[in-house]
């Protein structure tokens, strides 16, 4: 039990949700007679979430911060239609439409920052007038028509990685970004031994590491052989890389990075936050515009996807980019949350909705099961703090928050924490 729980750093309670999702795949491939585990379902659940998955990158900042932003999907919607018209009408390129959406994305986040953060609005009101204004200005604009869009922004949405060079039974570029994904993976595991090993620090035994390097490289090379595998002219989706470099990216703000550590010092003790020098209105404010950057591309992506740009588009994302986030971990009071455990609670309701559909339920059924499973997903995590024992889709992933903000402290090191406060988080 001991070498198990040094296998998973801490403890196989912390990823339940990781588990939840091995165990989502692995019942619904037996069910849908193996429909699940196949090329072209796999990269069907990338390219169909992505958008999803890239609102939840930002929701999950805005979530710890405090704060709720319920206009992403009528943010994606009218830059959408911007993005449509402007290359369809005023002929310039796609890639200037491109820039042109996010900086439409930038401004309307500076707009509801501005309110929340210099203003005082609270974000849920804010927001809650800006999913009205712009889904207004969306069907405005573009006069409730749909708009259709060039290869080259279908290919953002809905594209692959291309081939190239010889013949490997593989698709080449696919390939290389597995191969890549698993030596990085070797170089982390061997320089946070260094490093341990430097600072005089306990390390793992070397079989724990061992044995978690390979498992982690082996679950990389099956995803490689899965998305390159497939039907000619397919391999990982466009979409899929968009999200896995901002998946590192924003990994990398929010765990290393001042400004990271500042929004989830203003979300863990606004109070603290404020007298330990922290610009809590400036976080806020970069926070909310974050957000609205975001959502500008996950609409660019999905216009992409489905070809057009139209009236309709982005009904709901909120919902569905919330739920993610909150399955993945964070905590409603915020303070609390990570990037990566967002994205698995995204997958969780992708891989959900997909073995659904693959099922034959209706839509109607359908989301009373995802209601049914956010519901049970954070009454237990709520159960669990009750009870006095440590939150297990709050805690996920958090020792190596706790590795990467500051080492030795255990929750929120960047400002003083209160009793009350740390015994409601778990």
């Amino acid at each position: 039990m001991k070498s198990l729980k040094q296998l998973f750093s801490g403890g196989a309670r912390q990823f339940g949700m990781v588990f939840a999702l091995v165990a989502l795949i692995a019942i619904f491939q037996i069910t849908t007679h193996s429909k699940v585990l196949t090329p072209t379902n796999a990269q069907n659940i990338i390219n169909g979430n992505a958008y999803v998955l890239i609102l939840a990158i930002g929701m999950v900042l805005v979530i710890i911060a405090g704060h709720i932003d319920l206009s992403v999907g009528s943010v994606a919607a009218v830059v959408g239609i911007v993005v449509a018209l402007a290359i369809r009408d005023w002929g310039i390129p796609w890639w200037l439409g491109v820039l042109l959406g996010l900086a439409v994305g930038a401004l309307i986040g500076a707009w509801q920052g501005a309110w929340v953060a210099y203003v005082g609005i609270p974000g849920f009101i804010t927001t809650l007038a800006g999913m009205m204004l712009f889904r207004g200005a969306n069907q405005y604009i573009g006069k409730s028509n749909t708009i259709p869009v060039p290869n080259q922004i279908q290919y953002l949405g809905a594209g692959y990685l291309p081939e190239w060079g010889p013949n490997t039974g593989l698709n080449n570029s696919t390939l290389l970004l597995g191969i890549l994904a698993m030596v990085f993976t070797v170089w982390v595991e061997f320089r946070r031994r260094a490093k341990a090993a430097k600072l005089g620090g306990a390390q793992l035994p070397v079989i724990v590491s061992v044995i978690r390097t390979v498992l982690i490289v082996g679950l990389l090379a099956y995803v490689t052989w899965l998305f390159g595998s497939g039907r000619p002219g397919t391999s990982f989706p466009i979409s899929g890389v968009i999200l896995v470099v901002l998946v590192i990216i924003y990994h990398f703000v929010s765990a290393r990075t001042i400004t990271g550590r500042h929004v989830y010092a203003v979300g863990g003790n606004r109070a603290a936050a404020a007298l330990s020098g922290v610009n809590i209105k400036r976080t806020n404010f970069v926070v909310m515009m974050n957000m609205s950057l975001l959502s500008a591309l996950a609409g660019i992506v999905f216009i992409g996807r489905s070809t057009a740009s139209g009236p309709f588009d982005g009904t709901g994302w909120e919902l569905d980019a919330i739920a993610a986030v909150f399955i993945g971990g964070a905590a409603v009071s915020g303070g609390v949350g990570t990037v990566i455990g967002s994205m698995i609670g995204g997958l969780v309701m992708a891989v959900l909705n997909n073995g659904l559909q693959l099922m034959g339920v209706g839509s109607d059924r359908t989301q009373i099961i995802k209601g049914l499973v956010l519901l049970a997903a954070v009454a237990f995590d709520v159960y669990n703090k009750i009870q006095g024992r440590p939150s297990i889709i709050g805690t996920l992933f958090r020792n190596r928050r706790n590795d990467i903000i500051t080492p030795g402290t255990s929750e929120q090191p960047s400002v003083p924490v209160s009793a009350g406060e740390t015994a409601a988080r778990g």
